[in-house]
Parts: structure tokens; C-alpha cells; sequence
């Protein structure tokens, strides 16, 4: 930005006006991503050839990383293969030790892996942070639970006193993952601390864009006490790269496209193994007649422009009663046109850059097509290169319908779309109304009217008076898709089972399973059906 820009934002940031840019903040790119940072990160790469990542607020280049070939991937899974015999062999409270001491690191350095997600998405700082509380209610959650989660279990067994069985966790070896650029530090090392507790070793692909944020989750974790060969990273092309890691595998994690993960799911079912997919949202926000409108109105920016609405539970079509529509509006639009946009490395901006020329070309098109069609810009519609590059005003459309993409495709940026409901019944055929199902949201005064409506919504999370963060945060329970949203939970018992192989052991005693004490077969058969009746009636399970 040019000392007149700079100035012009400045006075621009004065209350009341619209979208003004936030200035930029004295510290840089260079401050923050020295020499000396690059190559103790870099270290964490295996890699033998060279690649490089830049910043999406100003286009400038970051660092220069290892870039890994085919052979590399191979010589990353023999090393995480062979550390993770001793890892797996490591008592439990040890490996959960590791994620708790992660816990206060991340928390007492948080400014450092904050300038590197800001400087390597273009997010504001507060969605940056975001990040950091996902990451430490994951490391605080595995840290304590993951004992009670990989206990062995005991069952009733086929013969109830004579058969003792047991269920155990077994880890499933060395995990391929695949994180995405949108949230590099939560969807890398966030993803990775349960399947590390649970002693299986690493190997992630993570966005080349975005590598110094996960390899900074990945030494600082190294510091918290985790043996160094057990998380590798390798960089590259997703073509080149992607399909070794996912060949390599004993289960695969992946989050990103739906058509990307349609192709992770059939290269792993051709191996026999498992995976986990976390992939698009087309996610509705419901405003119901009762709903406290300045609430809802706050909590749809939140829903819908945090990160830039680069995150695949955001909230991207809107449908709100039309007893209340015009109000509601009034007041959403009113706090849209009041966001500042800005990326310095410092609080105050309300939303950052999009990521990438990609990015900024689907949501021009999604918003010209729709414009051309017949819909209304109540916000936003524009491109802000005055800010940077990348730049695009969040953006609100009213009079949407088929065929605009914006109606059906995933935009996957700081658009959302209005729709007007008559009844509720209305409202959740037309939150269903597609074949994603991620995330989706409900407002309302009456809670137990709205978590009744939230039940008959199709999606893996539901949020009442919030837009996602409320489940997304809540670490004990489930978070993932239906539909075309994905397969598998992150989170919870099966966030930290998935990585796991279950095993039974069943211990016979005293008598075998086939005739004994002189019984010929059909007295043997007769005494188990005997049994088996009194089991019933004895209320066995």
C-alpha cells in the first residue's frame, strides 16, 4: 500500500463509513518470516527439490521451501514407520503428557503462529485466532480424554463367567493426511493430535501456501515432547504429491473439495483401507419469526464472513421469515457495510483477503452471473484492489434462484444469498434442498422449538443462535458431513476411534465351545438353546 493509500485508510476507518480499508500495521512479511525461521522450519520437510509460498495480501514471496518428490513421500513413511513402533510402545499419560504441554505452548506463543496464518491466508487476526482456540481445546480434550477413549473395554462374552473378553485400541500405523490452505494450523496439527496420542506416527501434505504455519505446529510440538521422526511433512503439487501419501497410508485424512475427496475415497477402498473426509458446505442460516433480529443480524456476518467465508461450515444461503425479512435486513446489511477490511498483523480488521486468484475469480463470477440474472446487491459486489489484491467486499444478494451457481455451487468466499420463508416447514425443505450437508444454523427466542427444527435439518452440525462455532467448539461431540459433505467425525470418541483398530480378545475358561462332560452333539446342542433361553429371560445383552 502507498503512503497515500495508507493515509486514505486511515481517515476512511472513521465511524461511519462503509467497508473501510484498516491500515496496514508497522510490522511486515519480512519481520516476521526472517532467515533464520525459514530454515529451521524447513528442516521439517522432506524434501530434496525447491518450490515457494507467498502471501495473499500483497503477492510477495514468503519462502522458499522443499518440494518432494515421489521418492521423498516413500522415504517419509519409512521413517514415521519406523519411529512409530516406539511411539505406539509409549505409555498413554506419556503421549497425552505431550499434547498438554502443546496446549500451553501454543497458548504463551500464539503471536508467532498468528502472523504466520494472517501473513498465509490473508485472514484477520481474530479469525487467526480462532485457529488457536480450536487447536488448544484439541489438545486439552485428547490430553485428558484420550485415556478414557483408548481404555481397554470389557464385554460380556459368549459364554457370560466362562468367556472373558476384552476390547482393545490398537493404532492403526502411520496416517496419510491431506490438510487444506483455509486453516492451516487447526486443520494440520488439530486434525493430527488425536491420531498422535492415539500412538499412530504422521505424515501430512499440507498446502505448499501455507506450509510455514504447519511446520511451525509441527516444531512446536517436537518442543512439547513428541519424538521428531513421528510427524513428517512433505510439500509439493497435490496431483504429484497427494496420490503417494494416499498409496502409502494405513488411513488416509483428508479435508478439502467434494470432487477432490471423491478421489481420495477411491484410491483408499481400492487398498482396503480407511479414510476420513471433511469436504464442501452449501450451508443455510434459518431466522425464525420469534428471533432476536439484532442477534441473528450480528451472528450472520460472523457466520458468513469470517475468514473471508473461506471455511466450509460458513454460512452461505440465507433464509429468514418474511414476517421479519425486511428488518432483519436492515440491520444485516447495515452491520455489512460497517466492516473494515484490512490484513495488517495486528487486531481491528473485520475481514481479510481471499487466498487466492482462484478464489477471487469464482466469487466475481458467482456475483456477476447472479447480478446479470436478476439479482440485487444489498452490500458489497466488488473487488478491493485499493487493499490488496485479493481483496473482495463481503456481499450480501437478494433474489436469487436457479440456474445462478451461486444458488447450488459452493462459493466458498464473503457472499451469502437471501431467501424468504412463509412457514418452517418451508424452511427446512429448502435448507435440505441440496446434497451437502455440513453445517447449518437456527435463530430463534424459543430454544426447544429450535432444537426440534435443528433435528430435522440433514447436516452433521447444527448451530441454534450461533452460525458454527458453537458445535465446532464443543470438543466432546461429533463434527463432520452427511451427503456430499464428507464421510467420517473429527472430534469426540470417534475423532480419536477413527484411527484406531478395534481388537477383540476372548479368553475361554473351564469349558471349550463344543461339547464337553461327556455330551454327545445334540445334547450339546440342547443344553446352548437351554442357555440361550435363560439368558433372555435373565436380561442379558
Amino acid at each position: 500500500m502507498t503512503d497515500t493509500q495508507e493515509a486514505r485508510g486511515s481517515a476512511d476507518a472513521a465511524p461511519g463509513n462503509p467497508l473501510a480499508p484498516v491500515p496496514t500495521g508497522v510490522r511486515t512479511a519480512a519481520d516476521v518470516v526472517t532467515p533464520d525461521l525459514v530454515a529451521r522450519l524447513a528442516r521439517g520437510v522432506t524434501g530434496s527439490g525447491s518450490t515457494a509460498n507467498h502471501t495473499p495480501s500483497t503477492g510477495e514471496k514468503l519462502a522458499d521451501l522443499p518440494e518432494s518428490t515421489p521418492e521423498d513421500v516413500a522415504a517419509a513413511f519409512a521413517r514415521a514407520r519406523e519411529a512409530q513402533h516406539a511411539w505406539a510402545a509409549t505409555p498413554l499419560r506419556q503421549r497425552a503428557a505431550v499434547l498438554l504441554r502443546f496446549h500451553d505452548l501454543v497458548l504463551s506463543r500464539q503471536s508467532e503462529v498468528l502472523d504466520l496464518i494472517q501473513l498465509e491466508t490473508g485472514k484477520a487476526r481474530l479469525h487467526a485466532h480462532e485457529e488457536v482456540q480450536a487447536v488448544a481445546v484439541a489438545a486439552r480434550h485428547y490430553g485428558r480424554k484420550a485415556s478414557a477413549y483408548l481404555r481397554p473395554k470389557r464385554h460380556t462374552g459368549a459364554i457370560p463367567t466362562l468367556t472373558k473378553v476384552t476390547e482393545l485400541r490398537q493404532p492403526r500405523g502411520v496416517i496419510g493426511q491431506i490438510s487444506p490452505w483455509n486453516y492451516p494450523f487447526e486443520l494440520s496439527v488439530g486434525d493430527a493430535l488425536p491420531a498422535l496420542v492415539a500412538g499412530n506416527a504422521l505424515v501430512t501434505k499440507p498446502d505448499t501456501e501455507t506450509a510455514l504455519t504447519a511446520l511451525w505446529a509441527r516444531a512446536l510440538l517436537i518442543e512439547a515432547g513428541l519424538p521428531e521422526d513421528v510427524w513428517q511433512i512433505v510439500l509439493g503439487e497435490g496431483p504429484v504429491v497427494g496420490p503417494e501419501v494416499i498409496e502409502r497410508g494405513d488411513y488416509i485424512s483428508f479435508t478439502g473439495s467434494t470432487r477432490t475427496g471423491r478421489e481420495v475415497a477411491q484410491r483408499a477402498a481400492a487398498r482396503l483401507v480407511g479414510c476420513s473426509l471433511e469436504l464442501g458446505g452449501k450451508n443455510a442460516m434459518l431466522v425464525l419469526a420469534d428471533a432476536d433480529l439484532d442477534k441473528a443480524a450480528a451472528g450472520a456476518v460472523r457466520g458468513a464472513f469470517s475468514s473471508a467465508g473461506q471455511l466450509c461450515i460458513s454460512i452461505e444461503r440465507l433464509y429468514v421469515h418474511e414476517s421479519v425479512a425486511d428488518d432483519f435486513l436492515e440491520r444485516f446489511v447495515a452491520r455489512t457495510k460497517a466492516m473494515r477490511l484490512g490484513s495488517a498483523l495486528a487486531y481491528g480488521a473485520d475481514m481479510g483477503s481471499l487466498v487466492s486468484q482462484r478464489q477471487l475469480e469464482t466469487v466475481s463470477r458467482h456475483v456477476d452471473e447472479a447480478v446479470d440474472k436478476g439479482a440485487t446487491v444489498l452490500a458489497g459486489g466488488r473487488a478491493r484492489p485499493d487493499i490488496g489484491p485479493l481483496f473482495y467486499e463481503p456481499t450480501i444478494l437478494d433474489g436469487v434462484g436457479a440456474p445462478m451457481a451461486v444458488c447450488e455451487e459452493e462459493t466458498f468466499g464473503p457472499v451469502v444469498s437471501v431467501y424468504r420463508f412463509s412457514d418452517e416447514e418451508e424452511a427446512v425443505s429448502l435448507a435440505n434442498a441440496t446434497p451437502y450437508g455440513l453445517n447449518s444454523s437456527v435463530w430463534s427466542r424459543d430454544g426447544r422449538r429450535a432444537r426440534a427444527l435443528a433435528a430435522r435439518l440433514r447436516t452433521g452440525t447444527v448451530n441454534v443462535n450461533e452460525g458454527y462455532a458453537s458445535a465446532y467448539g464443543s470438543a466432546q461431540a461429533p463434527m463432520g458431513g452427511m451427503g456430499d459433505s464428507g464421510i467420517g467425525r473429527r472430534h469426540g470418541s470417534e475423532g480419536i476411534l477413527k484411527y484406531t483398530e478395534p481388537q477383540t480378545v476372548a479368553h475361554q475358561r473351564v469349558l471349550p465351545m463344543a461339547p464337553s462332560l461327556g455330551m454327545n452333539d445334540e445334547k450339546y446342542a440342547a443344553f446352548m438353546s437351554v442357555s440361550l433361553k435363560a439368558l433372555k429371560v435373565l436380561r442379558f445383552r
